[in-house]
């Protein structure tokens, strides 16, 4: 057996396999700050229920996340890190580490790597502090997963339950977790029902932001261009995703195809975009969070991959198509193309997206589309 195998054995976090530990442990879980990278950590945070049934479970979590970790009955309360206020950096840190302490946890897992999540946790004066031991933070943590840089090739959602397998915890498989309330699915019909979107027609969705740069961008007037195409052959409006930063966006690619869409883009809460997104028939989308949100509602979508690695961030549902250009210099992981001409997008064409959209929507004309 491996050296590394050894010490990731002893570090058996069971409840029955360690001394004094509690059966009834208060357990905080730093979130990723990321909605994609939170959406694959939810495997990670069901198998930690799973494993402690009679745990309370505090989830920490940037304000711009938390919508993702909603209704999760895996978890017991969520708490903001508002860094941009209580919580900023400097004695924010430290006011974090005192909110913590005051809570008396048992365990820490942490999602996020970076070197302050080890800090906090320990300031917070958490027993046990559970997470890789990268990023120079091998110190504070206790204990601290060896990183196997195997796990780095493969898919985020196996990193992540890379932890699990550090602390001797049984896994649960990879399958995501996003729960909508029927509240927030009631709202988005009405949203839908009054911009008169026909239910016995497909409903189609595009995400054509991202957050990180314009290289994992397929381009808007692409998109237009597609939009277009789809709103005519179904005779359906096409519903425009992303974030307030994505609304003037939406508004150019709306004019691109004469109106072809619904501009939903910045009007919509995150909540409300997943439950959007449920609806669907089909969602075209760059590599995004909102990506990750189809893959865990097991929508049809079609993820254009430019810049990013499709290995590590890929959809994790089955009826997920990737349209990647097969380049020399992909995946690069910069935020913008450093030749400047975005090969790797330029090679997708309309054409090529809109032949596999048209047959996974053909496929589906028998059935009723009304979820």
């Amino acid at each position: 057996m491996a050296e590394a195998d050894r010490k990731i054995r002893t570090m058996s976090l069971k409840p029955d396999t360690i001394n004094n530990h509690p059966r009834h442990p208060r357990i905080l879980i730093r979130a990723a700050n990321w909605v994609g990278d939170a959406i694959m950590t939810t495997p990670v945070i069901r198998a930690i229920k799973k494993n402690y049934p009679h745990s309370h479970v505090t989830l920490l979590s940037k304000p711009w996340v938390a919508p993702v970790f909603f209704n999760n009955p895996y978890i017991d309360e969520i708490m903001v890190y508002d860094d941009k206020n209580r919580h900023t950096k400097g004695m924010g840190t430290l006011r974090l580490a005192k909110d913590l302490r005051q809570k008396k946890f048992d365990i820490a897992v942490l999602m996020q790597n970076a070197f302050e999540a080890g800090l906090i946790t320990f300031f917070a004066g958490i027993p046990i502090r559970l997470g890789y031991n990268t990023d120079g933070r091998g110190l504070l943590l206790h204990p601290g997963v060896p990183m196997n840089p195997v796990m780095k090739k493969g898919h985020l959602i196996d990193y992540y339950r890379g932890i699990l397998k550090g602390a001797g915890l049984e896994d649960d498989g990879r399958k995501l977790d996003l729960f909508i309330t029927t509240d927030t699915m009631n709202q988005a019909r009405q949203i839908l029902d009054s911009n008169n979107v026909d239910f016995k027609k497909p409903v189609i969705g595009i995400n054509p932001g991202a957050t990180g740069g314009t290289a994992k961008r397929w381009f808007p007037r692409r998109f237009a261009r597609l939009a277009k195409r789809l709103s005519n052959r179904y005779k359906v409006k096409i519903i425009i995703f992303g974030g307030p930063d994505d609304t003037s966006l939406g508004e150019f690619i709306k004019k691109e195809s004469d109106n072809a869409c619904i501009n939903m883009a910045g009007h919509s809460s995150l909540e409300q975009a997943f439950a959007l997104i449920s609806l669907c028939s089909l969602f075209i989308t760059n590599d995004s969070g909102l990506m990750h949100a189809a893959a865990a509602l097991d929508i049809n979508q079609i993820a254009i991959i430019g810049s990013t690695d499709h290995i590590a961030t890929s959809p994790a549902n089955l009826n997920s198509f990737i349209i990647k250009a097969s380049v020399s210099c992909s995946p690069c992981l910069k935020p913008e193309c450093r030749f400047g001409h975005h090969k790797c997008m330029d090679l997708i064409s309309v054409d090529r997206v809109e032949a596999i959209a048209v047959k996974i929507l053909d496929r589906m004309e028998h059935k009723i589309f009304y979820p």
